[in-house]
């Protein structure tokens, strides 16, 4: 049996079809969709945007291993708490986000899941949890970039901001 990384790295040579070592946003979307995964090109830029260490807007194989650890890691919590039903509530997309290491407070969390639940039904199906970590876990990073201290605080000039609403976009 193969390993989990040539898995991967098959996986990673068929998504990028014109063998250019790198997948665009267009392609892992592509991919995405095979899965059964429908996500819209702004949350796909947001997931190369995590994970472009080297910042050219593709994603190589090792920053899509990291965006896999990742992906990985949030569909277990998706599975350990949708109990069948194929979707989560917001009670439980709380307790996954504390399963992946994010904790938001009420009124924040509250936000991100008006905003992630587009058809104001209370049902985050598997993509839709993934989007919502996906901007959750960014923005985390963007803001950390700032909390040098690690205060858990930051104060920003107008440039900053800026430079932080285009960044965090979604």
């Amino acid at each position: 049996m193969e390993n989990k990384e040539e898995i991967l790295r098959e996986w990673y040579d068929r998504v990028d079809s014109d063998k250019s070592g790198g997948i665009t946003a267009t392609q892992l979307k592509n991919a995405f969709a095979v899965g059964n995964l429908h996500f819209p090109l702004s949350v796909v830029h947001q997931m190369i945007r995590m994970y472009d260490f080297d910042r050219n807007g593709t994603m190589s194989f090792p920053e899509f291993v990291e965006l896999n650890k990742f992906l990985l890691k949030v569909q277990q919590a998706f599975a350990d708490l949708e109990r069948g039903r194929g979707f989560l509530v917001p009670d439980d997309v709380y307790k996954g986000l504390v399963k992946i290491g994010i904790s938001l407070d009420s009124p924040a969390f509250y936000t991100v899941c008006e905003s992630f639940d587009q058809k104001r039904s209370g049902r985050f199906r598997l993509d839709d949890f993934i989007s919502l970590c996906i901007f959750v876990q960014s923005a985390g990073n963007l803001f950390n970039s700032f909390d040098t201290s690690n205060q858990g605080r930051v104060t920003l000039d107008l440039n900053q901001f800026i430079y932080c609403t285009a960044n965090c976009r979604i």
